[in-house]
């Protein structure tokens, strides 16, 4: 299992992330990441890698 982790203060809410996988982020009312879940286990790994690595100022990272 993995864990996705945030930077909020490098986010800049683009929501690339939210589009990808709105299970696990959403933007807050100022415009700030916000995450839902952060473990993530193995069936949802590529698709919340996936919207992590969409993330134009590389505010998510998951750490396996």
């Amino acid at each position: 299992m993995a864990t996705v982790r945030s930077d909020p203060s490098a986010c800049q809410g683009y929501a690339n992330c939210v589009a990808g996988a709105e299970d696990y982020f959403d933007i807050d009312d100022d415009g700030i990441v916000v995450l839902l879940k952060t473990d993530v286990p193995d069936s949802d790994l590529t698709r919340v890698e996936e919207a992590a690595r969409s993330c134009p100022v590389s505010a998510l990272w998951l750490d396996k």
